[in-house]
């Protein structure tokens, strides 16, 4: 029974029928087993809206300075074991010039909540100078993580030409959340996007996994993310770091984010779905891939002095997280990357395109 009802629920995401919140959970129960006919079809409708194309994110972590005592992070500011950085506008702008030269889309510009940018007169100021002169020398969309920070600050970086506001909820179980981002507020966050997404941003929303959310968590993210009309929607594992609240959290295997993966492919087939580099490196890719992501996130430079996220160091020393290293796994899974056209099609054709099935990655520049 539970089979027939799994095959049901693949064929309405096929059609593309709206999938229920019980849905959802029936998806959140496929065992390995079952999964390569979940991830099928989840390839399936990525190539539907995307044919074979992958597009590529280079990733600028310029600052760990943070503000907040966040219990997943490496980087929270209790953690004083690490040895934190802040890059200057020189090195920030080098470090994007070359990730722009490498051929990838869009620049992912991404810090702490940085007490030199949010607590100080000067503010922002030379971060809007940096990213200006970003854009004007790259011509390359960019990606801005910079936390909460003020309606003007945010309209400011919109004028200076960022195309993304990043600002992960984790969860939406207000519960869970505040066990995670101790001291800050839901609602402000969850506004902040809705802001973002009014003056003009495109949205990435993300959700962590393995830090005791349950199966009704996950559906109720993955619908909420679907009604927030976030452009690009992620899930991460979690993974324990050194000297913050939860290094002792006992984890399983990361099954649970490929099927996350899949089943947000399934219940919005036409956004975009990172595979990220952070948590298991290269040799993680294909599996997301293979999950319907269409986004490989996490490109870094081998020798920027550059940090990741949950594992912040992996596969970035040997190189590993470039192109030379990716290109040869996409080709091997008969993917390749989009052009930057077909990127920047797709960016002026959200969410219009939504409507327009046949408008895929490469359609896009011709339907747009």
């Amino acid at each position: 029974m539970q089979n027939l009802k799994l095959a049901e629920i693949l064929e309405k995401a096929k059609a593309e029928s709206m999938l229920s919140h019980e849905d959802i959970l029936r998806l959140l129960e496929t065992t390995e087993d079952q999964f390569g006919c979940v991830a099928q079809v989840a390839r399936e409708l990525r190539e539907k809206y995307f044919q074979n194309k992958i597009f590529l994110y280079g990733f600028l972590y310029f600052s760990t300075f943070c503000k907040n005592d966040c219990t997943f992070c490496l980087y929270r500011k209790s953690n004083h074991s690490y040895r934190r950085y802040r890059k200057d506008r020189a090195e920030i702008i080098a470090a994007a010039r070359a990730l722009a030269d490498s051929g990838v889309h869009l620049l992912d510009l991404t810090m702490g909540e940085d007490p030199l940018y949010h607590n100080t007169p000067q503010g922002f100021n030379e971060l809007l100078q940096t990213v200006r002169e970003i854009k004007r020398e790259t011509q390359t969309p960019v990606m801005l993580s910079p936390g909460i920070v003020s309606p003007d600050v945010l309209q400011k970086f919109k004028a200076a030409g960022v195309d993304w506001y990043a600002c992960y909820q984790e969860t939406h179980n207000r519960t869970l959340y505040n066990r995670l981002r101790i001291g800050q507020s839901y609602d402000e966050r969850m506004e902040q996007k809705s802001l973002a997404r009014a003056m003009g941003y495109l949205i990435e929303e993300g959700i962590l996994t393995g830090v005791g959310d349950t199966h009704e968590d996950i559906a109720a993210s993955i619908l909420t993310m679907k009604r927030m009309e976030a452009a690009q929607v992620r899930v991460m594992s979690f993974v324990p770091q050194e000297n913050t609240p939860l290094a002792g959290w006992k984890t399983g295997s990361h099954f649970r984010e490929l099927l996350i993966i899949a089943i947000m492919r399934l219940v919005m087939p036409d956004r975009l779905i990172p595979a990220s580099l952070d948590v298991d490196g290269l040799r993680g890719l294909e599996q997301r891939l293979n999950s319907g992501a269409n986004v490989v996130t996490s490109i870094i430079p081998p020798a920027a002095g550059l940090a990741g996220v949950s594992q912040s160091s992996r596969d970035i020393a040997d190189g590993n997280r470039s192109l030379e290293k990716i290109i040869p796994i996409l080709n091997r899974m008969h993917l390749e990357p989009a052009t930057r056209l077909e990127y920047q099609a797709w960016l002026e054709s959200w969410p219009a395109h939504s409507a327009h099935p046949a408008c895929s990655a490469k359609g896009a520049v011709q339907c747009g």
